[in-house]
């Protein structure tokens, strides 16, 4: 393989030095923290992950206050208690996107949070108890036991409640690839995935970055240049 500080010098060289990559790379995210977050924020991600996927992102973000009011703050319990006429009535709410089966994810999606809080205190401390290093342990159990959270959703909802994940995005990938990892273009299956995990642990353990760089380090080492105004805008940091 690679050795990732040769991966790195070429990413900060594509976007004009070291300081500048630096900047890309967004804050260090802490595990630990994930388990202060509390059930109806984390459902609130989950549904706004799910509403973006395959959308325009922002516009999901200017239609979130409207979100937030429709589906009654996001809070499990009081969603769990409604009655079908008020799942119903949100396939005509002008506040929302009226999606039908991503407005269904939100009620299993309460379901599935409710779940896992009553285990284990609360789903952020489900989270924050997740080993660092499984990643796709996480992502597989958010996409069985979760709705339309399988794919790049998973990953882009662990990304957006601030665990330390990788994305696996085109460039991610094409990035290993040339590193010389032996996967697919598109890595889907468990064993490609598995190799992706370690091959990113390894990287983890030698360079002591958090997972979330790494990934941004090879996304950005490869593939179209895009400015970094235009990473900072899609990033959010």
């Amino acid at each position: 393989m690679l050795d990732f500080q040769q991966i790195r010098t070429r990413a900060a060289k594509r976007k004009g030095g070291d300081a500048v990559l630096a900047s890309l790379l967004g804050a260090v995210p802490d595990n630990a923290t994930l388990a202060k977050v509390p059930d109806d924020r984390v459902l609130s991600t989950m549904a706004e992950r799910v509403f973006a996927a395959g959308f325009v992102w922002s516009v999901i973000e200017q239609k979130w206050p409207g979100f937030e009011e429709a589906f009654l703050g996001f809070e499990p319990r009081r969603l769990l208690f409604q009655p079908d006429d008020f799942w119903h009535d949100l396939a005509a709410d002008r506040r929302i996107v009226r999606n039908p089966q991503k407005i269904r994810s939100v009620r299993d999606n309460a379901a599935f949070v409710e779940r896992v809080s009553k285990e284990h205190g609360s789903f952020g401390k489900f989270l924050a108890a997740w080993p660092a290093d499984d990643q796709i342990g996480l992502t597989a159990y958010l996409a069985k036991h979760g709705s339309r959270l399988g794919g790049n959703t998973g990953q882009y909802l662990l990304r957006w409640l601030e665990w330390d994940t990788f994305i696996i995005s085109k460039d991610m990938s094409a990035a290993l690839r040339d590193a010389g990892l032996d996967i697919a273009e598109s890595p889907t299956s468990k064993r490609d995935l598995d190799k992706v995990q370690a091959q990113i642990n390894i990287w983890a353990k030698e360079t002591g970055l958090p997972r979330k760089h790494i990934s941004r380090i090879l996304s950005m080492s490869i593939g179209e240049n895009h400015a970094p105004e235009t990473i900072r805008e899609y990033t959010g940091e």
